[in-house]
């Protein structure tokens, strides 16, 4: 039976002449990388400043539900950024506090780098070869249905609902009566850093 082929090489050259072989996987990746971290230079540049968050001059209780929703509403398109590191440190505490689930989380991380950053030779299992398509795909289910078949799953659901109720009860006190929200910006949402590329972000102001 012939050797199974290997995936192709795509050169990257380096100082001094010399080149290094890259495979589509790591190339892929390493594409990805750059673009997330794009978005997240411009999400950060978003940010509100963390005394406009905590003014508590600013905060009054609501007089019905409805007025605490639409305060969280307008307020969470304006400190949008704010509200998800929050979010992202409750997750990270949370992980800390339970180290089993952040070792189990690390081992899933270290095989996704070994499959597209170590890994230079095509996958055989059982003398079958897989595609980079079906390393991704495989490797994909088998993150999630590890994460919800074990207490990692519960963890981050429940780090995520104490974060967002947070964020919540603070968007619900807070008054944004302060607070200019470009119709554009406020219609693009959260992810609208995503898909605004390299242009420069709307900015809010006080009036």
């Amino acid at each position: 039976m012939a050797p199974a082929s290997q995936p192709p090489v795509i050169p990257v050259s380096q100082q001094g002449g010399a080149t290094v072989g890259v495979t589509p996987s790591q190339a892929t990746f390493w594409a990805f990388a750059g673009r997330a971290q794009d978005a997240v230079n411009l999400a950060l540049a978003q940010k509100r400043p963390w005394a406009e968050v905590a003014d508590r001059s600013q905060l009054a209780k609501p007089e019905s539900f409805s007025e605490a929703i639409t305060r969280a509403r307008k307020n969470w398109f304006y400190f949008r950024i704010n509200y998800s590191i929050i979010l992202t440190g409750v997750v990270a505490l949370s992980l800390i506090f339970n180290p089993g689930a952040l070792f189990f989380l690390l081992a899933l991380l270290a095989g996704w780098v070994y499959l597209y950053l170590i890994r230079s030779e095509p996958l055989v299992i059982n003398g079958r070869t897989f595609s980079e398509r079906e390393v991704l795909l495989g490797m994909s289910v088998f993150t999630i249905i590890m994460i919800f078949m074990t207490s990692v799953g519960s963890i981050l659901i429940s780090a995520l609902l104490i974060g967002g109720a947070i964020c919540f009860a603070h968007g619900a006190y807070r008054v944004p009566d302060d607070l200019f929200l470009d119709e554009q910006e406020s219609a693009g949402g959260f992810l609208s850093f995503l898909s605004s590329g390299t242009g420069v972000p709307q900015m809010m102001s006080h009036v």
